[in-house]
């Protein structure tokens, strides 16, 4: 059975503007970029903010839902351009199927990327800054290898 989108807050919306917004202006906000991939239907660009962390070595992107627009995004172009203020990078995103990986990717993100927590628990995914409730939701979320 597929899960149902998760009500995402009514406040992402109007940040995700303003953080695009600023980073058009040249300015980074913390561990957000701005990930930008073409529309699975259309093909024309659409933007997210996102907050890459890197673990042993890799860089990753977690999408807390995994059933979004722009994970679905990703999922069928596998490219994208990863922009931090005025710096830009072509990437390639691939999805990560290897649960171990998943898990360490997760455990690690409450200390990576502190800012990004109270939307996991706002989603009702974890608790807490709790690592080992991050890696427990590693069959919830969907977690992106950048290259």
């Amino acid at each position: 059975m597929v899960e149902p989108k998760p009500a995402l807050p009514s406040w992402l919306p109007v940040a995700n503007r303003v953080v695009r917004a600023l980073n058009r202006l040249g300015l980074s906000l913390g561990t957000i970029e701005v990930l930008t991939v073409p529309g699975r239907r259309s093909g024309k660009p659409r933007t997210t903010p996102v907050s890459p962390l890197t673990v042993d070595g890799c860089r990753y992107v977690v999408a807390a839902a995994p059933r979004s627009d722009w994970a679905g995004n990703v999922r069928a172009a596998g490219r994208g351009v990863l922009a931090r203020g005025r710096r830009r990078s072509d990437v390639t995103l691939t999805e990560i199927d290897d649960p171990a990986v998943a898990r360490a990717v997760l455990r690690a993100f409450p200390a990576e990327v502190p800012t990004g927590v109270p939307f996991f628990v706002q989603l009702g995914l974890v608790e807490r800054a709790d690592p080992h409730q991050f890696e427990a939701i590693a069959d919830r979320v969907a977690v992106f290898r950048i290259d």
